[in-house]
């Protein structure tokens, strides 16, 4: 699977709504198989998460940083049911991360995540025995 990391504010998100890294995982992977949500333009997409033991459609949006075969790195989030959607200001700010995070190196990668301004999501047996609990 492609390299899926989250941001520190995305990260303080997902702890704080329960989210776990084996749903990141989930759509990381339909992501990498071409099932996106809503391309937003300059490597952003928009994927609908859903709340654990429920479905999507009044889970979570999360916009994320991605490249096909490349990295997939989760922004921001939010609860469908706090707001409709993101405004032009907000995608541009994405968008210009989105350039960053996508042409970072993996030494530049490293270096963020030992900075904990990236955090590497976990897509192993021990996250998806995480969600089980």
């Amino acid at each position: 699977m492609t390299s899926a990391f989250k941001t520190k504010g995305f990260a303080r998100f997902a702890k704080r709504e329960g989210l776990p890294d084996e749903v990141l995982c989930r759509a990381a992977e339909a992501m990498e198989r071409g099932l996106i949500d809503a391309d937003l333009g300059g490597g952003v997409v928009k994927q609908r998460l859903p709340r654990p033991g429920q479905g999507k459609c009044g889970g979570y949006r999360a916009i994320v940083a991605f490249r096909r075969r490349g990295r997939v790195v989760f922004v921001f989030g939010y609860a469908k049911s706090s707001r409709s959607a993101i405004d032009v200001r907000e995608l541009a700010g994405f968008r210009l991360l989105a350039k960053h995070v996508l042409a970072m190196s993996a030494d530049d990668v490293d270096r963020a995540v030992e900075a904990g301004a990236l955090e590497e999501v976990r897509c192993d047996a021990e996250a998806r025995e995480a969600v089980r609990q």
